[in-house]
Order: structure tokens, then sequence, then C-alpha cells
């Protein structure tokens, strides 16, 4: 099939290079010049496994392309709305300036029978209002909300072998005709027995925000729980260990930090509860508000046992910081709970070098104030006290006899509850962790 894709940044290049390497003929559209020529030249414009060997491979099939020209959607049968929906500046409430603006953009190249296919996580009520403006412009276009549900450092693999599709459709003779068309987009997935869930708009829109705000609740219910082991002498960990194995509450996101970050669950929780407000339904999510600041207590917590564990102050101290991406296998830093310490401690008068393995130049833009060295050594070398904040394979498997020979003093606060506690406390070290005795 002939698609477009508007918007290619991080959803938006994920979701074209994967299309074209199911077989479809895919144009990707950005307002943003440098964007667009480091995906032409089949170069990934940011850290996400796989992604790069995945746009080497199409750059040779003559299936994917990259334009600024609005108009090169034109001829194309389905069109993917990619665009990022940030917080709005100094609110809660996302920012749909971007959508609106692709939507428009989109407008004068629709033909009949065209189908539009939203992935923006969006607040519920937008489909009906974009697909209103659609009907205005075009009115045998279809507008489809299918949400995107990709993890950073898996996007590539979810958006090839997702564990669900949803499709958000109209009702009526156009909404069938949409859904065949979509069900082809997928065919790939769906033969290799992907659910397909087909609902109407404003369960699409709420799929995405309500899968985040639930695993935002486990994170924070953990760390809240962690809170608690830290003054009974409990240990956290084992505690999750223990009622992870019951099926109804699971495992995972069950891990005890400095809590959750990045560009989708904290924006996406606050626009939730900003949404539901406008409703008039806002009690509903009123307990978010808790989780948004039982996420936001975890750094102020590290802060504060790094000031304990430096006998008071942290002033003139030398530490070493190893992460600066949200999470590990990406360089994304948008409220990177890493940063947001590393910076807060910078204030306070330590001297804080932060290193990461991709993250660093991304880091430099939103902190220019804090010192970044890439190699490991050079970063904890004299340091007074190592963070451990992003849980990189290399940081985890790194060996505390080896790691002692390069620091001042051998203190660790593992922020991500990742280390062995005995094996580092075995090689000299003073361990903390969070919510562990």
């Amino acid at each position: 099939m002939r698609i477009s894709v508007i918007g290619c940044s991080y959803l938006g290049a994920v979701t074209s290079s994967c299309l074209a390497r199911l077989g479809h003929d895919v144009t990707g559209v950005d307002i943003d010049p440098r964007l667009v020529d480091e995906l032409s030249a089949g170069r990934a414009p940011f850290f996400e496994p796989g992604l790069q060997d995945l746009l080497s491979e199409q750059a040779g099939t003559g299936r994917l392309r990259y334009t600024t020209d609005a108009a090169a959607v034109a001829g194309s049968a389905v069109h993917f709305v990619c665009v990022g929906t940030p917080q709005r500046m100094g609110e809660n409430a996302a920012d749909l300036s971007q959508v609106d603006a692709a939507i428009e953009a989109l407008l004068p190249s629709l033909a009949p029978g065209d189908v539009v296919v939203g992935k923006s996580t969006v607040p519920v009520g937008t489909a009906t209002r974009l697909a209103a403006r659609i009907a205005e412009a075009q009115p045998e276009a279809t507008l489809v909300w299918n949400p995107e549900f990709l993890r950073e450092g898996f996007a590539v693999e979810d958006t090839l072998h997702p564990d669900r599709i949803v499709y958000g459709l109209p009702d009526g003779p156009a909404g069938a005709r949409a859904k065949l068309v979509l069900d082809e987009v997928y065919a790939a997935p769906l033969a290799e027995g992907t659910p397909l869930v087909v609902t109407d708009y404003p369960t699409a829109e709420l799929v995405k925000v309500a899968a985040n705000s639930f695993l935002a609740t486990k994170i924070s219910f953990i760390n809240a729980m962690a809170e608690l082991c830290e003054v009974a002498g409990a240990d956290v960990t084992a505690l999750a260990d223990a009622i992870g194995h019951d099926d109804r509450i699971g495992r995972k996101f069950l891990n005890a930090g400095i809590g959750f970050g990045g560009g989708c669950l904290p924006k996406d929780i606050r626009a939730f509860m900003a949404r539901a407000g406008e409703l008039g339904a806002d009690q509903a999510l009123t307990f978010l508000r808790e989780v948004d600041t039982i996420n936001l207590r975890r750094r102020d917590r590290v802060v504060e046992i790094a000031r304990q564990v430096l006998d008071g102050s942290v002033i003139d101290r030398r530490i070493a910081v190893l992460g600066a991406a949200f999470k590990p296998n990406s360089d994304d830093v948008r409220d990177s709970p890493a940063l947001d310490v590393a910076a807060r401690l910078h204030v306070q008068g330590a001297e804080v070098r932060v290193t990461d393995p991709h993250a660093i130049e991304n880091a430099r833009r939103t902190h220019p104030g804090l010192t970044y060295l890439a190699g490991l050594d050079e970063a904890v070398e004299g340091a007074d006290l190592v963070l451990l904040l992003t849980e990189w394979r290399e940081y985890v498997s790194l060996d505390p006899a080896e790691l002692a020979k390069l620091v001042r003093t051998p203190i660790v606060i593992d922020g991500r509850n990742v280390l062995n506690p005995r094996a580092w406390r075995d090689a000299g070290w003073t361990y903390r962790g969070l919510g562990r005795p």
C-alpha cells in the first residue's frame, strides 16, 4: 500500500521504517529539514535499538523516502499522524497544536476513500473533533484512531510484533471500509495472531493513557512501599517478589527506585487528569495526583540519602552519576529522574560528573551546567560517592572490587535497586538502596 507518515521524530521515524519493512511504500513528512536530511541519508536521528539497522536496510529498497513537502502525501491511501502532544507550558493539559497543524496540512491532499490514522496520544474527544474537520474538507475520507504502545528501547520490536492493535472506528459503512484498509496495513502482525480490539473513538483514545496511568500507579505504589520499608527495616525488593507471585498483581513494574520519567508517563497522566477535569470527572482521577507526587518525591529521597552518606553536606564533594537517560536503551532525557537528581546535587554545591553510553549530548543541551564525561572510569575517578541512576547493563554488571580502586570513598547509592548489596558490601563499599535495609 502507499502510505504517508506525518511527523517523523521518535514515533514517526519508527512507524515509517517499520511500515516499509512490512512491505508498504512509505513517504514520511516533517517540517524539520535536519530531521528529514538525517532520515533520508539512512541515519537514525536518535538512539533506539534496531532503528539504524532498519533504516539502512530500507534505504536500498526504494520503499521509504522522507521530505518536507506536505503535498507529497497525495496519492497515498493511508495517512498516519505521528506528531507529538507535549504538555502545555505551565499547564497539565496536552498541547495539540502539532496534531491540528498536521491535519490542516493533510486536508488539501485528501482523496475520496483515504484513511487518516491517528497514532498520537490525545485527550479523549479529540478524534471526534478531528473527524468533523476532515469531513468538511473531504466527506469520503475516514478517520481511525489507532493508539501506539511503543516502549522506548523496544520500539522497533513493538511495532513489528505488537502485543495488541486497537482500532477506534466510526459507525457505519465508512468504519467497516476503514477496518478492511487497516487490516491490510497490519496484515503481517495480524497473521501472527496479534489480538485486535475494535472499538469507538473515545475508548481508543483512552486506552493509551489508561494503560500508562496504570503502569505509573504500579511504580508509585511500590515506591510508596519502599518509603514504608525504610522506616520498618524491611526489604522492598523481597516484598515485590512476594506480591508479584500473585498473578492478579504480577511482578512487572514493581521495581522500587527513583521513579519514572520520559516523554510519556509523566505528561500522559497529567493530561489525563486535566481532561477529566474538563469533562467534570476530575474526582475519578484524583489518585493520579498522589501517583505523581510519590514519583517526584523519590528524587528528593536520593538527594537526602546523598547528604546523609556524605556527613550532612554535598558541598565540594565529587559525585559520579551513572546514567543521564530516563531509562536504559534510550538517549531520551525528557523528565529524566537521573538528570534531575544530578542537577539538584549540583545546585547544592557538589561537583557532579555525569556519564551515559548514549545520552550525553542530549543531556548537555538540557542541563549545560553539569560536567559530562564519556568514559566511566574518568567519571568515577576520585569520587566521594557513586550514584547508579539509569540501569544500563554495563552499570548493573560493574565489578565492585575494580571500581573501588578508582574512587576516593567507596560509597554507592543504587537508585534502581539493581545491584547485589552483598557483593558490593563484600568488596568494601557502603551500599544504600531505596527501601532496602
